[in-house]
């Protein structure tokens, strides 16, 4: 699997290459954003790893140009450890995130965890049913798209694998733990608040009043379920 590795700071980006390439990954560097662009349009990545600060074109700004075109996983980092950073950068589209300085066996493990979760997702889409459907809802499990209301509402990786969990069990109530399990990973180091964090931005691309959802429901106090409104 190829990886690309985007940080301003060489040596860490030569030292989260050599790990990487000694657990068999074909890694890229680049150190800032014009670069990891031009490297992202030119090659296709397994995953990326793109630091939050970087020159010309800053990692939310990347990660956004990125997700315009590419499901890519995405792990962010940080320097600043604070949590509006990030929950600002799932917004924008990454997976997941770590705050510096971090530990190279956590970072290999949370990309393990990634890159098991989205070919375990993209095998079994190919196995089962390939169209989901709801209302006026309509997913394409092959494709992995999106369409309501004659719009196609553009998702994150993240969100159309947990979308589609709580849409193939409508009805069903998941914990967020739960939700972090299936959808993250098993062991997945996250924050809870990361799902809702997805949720937020899933109601705001599906529902017509994301105040008053139609489809992504609260179970106060439990967790999250979908709602077929026509059944």
């Amino acid at each position: 699997m190829r990886i690309l590795v985007v940080d301003d700071e060489k040596l860490l980006v030569k030292g989260i290459t050599f790990n990487l390439e000694n657990d068999g990954y074909t890694v890229d560097g680049a150190y800032d954003g014009q670069q990891a662009l031009e490297l992202f349009q030119q090659n296709t990545y397994d995953l990326i790893i793109l630091d939050l600060m970087l020159p010309i074109y800053d990692g939310l700004s990347l990660c956004r140009k990125i997700r315009e075109t590419s499901e890519v996983p995405i792990i962010m980092l940080t320097a600043k450890g604070e949590i509006s950073d990030k929950i600002l950068g799932l917004e924008y589209g990454a997976d997941d995130y770590m705050t510096k300085p971090f530990d190279i066996l956590e970072l290999k493990t949370r990309i393990k965890t990634i890159l098991r979760r989205s070919t375990r997702v993209a095998q079994s889409e190919t196995k089962v049913e390939s169209v989901l459907t709801a209302k006026d809802l309509r997913v394409d499990l092959i494709k992995r798209t999106v369409e309501i209301r004659n719009e196609t509402p553009d998702l994150t990786a993240k969100e159309f694998d947990l979308f589609v969990m709580l849409m193939r069990s409508a009805g069903t109530v998941f914990s967020r733990d739960k939700l972090l399990e299936n959808v993250w990973g098993y062991g997945y180091p996250g924050d809870i608040r990361t799902v809702d964090v997805h949720i937020r931005r899933i109601r705001e691309k599906i529902e017509k009043d994301d105040a008053n959802p139609e489809y992504i429901m609260t179970k106060w106090g439990v967790g999250y379920y979908f709602n077929d409104p026509a059944k």
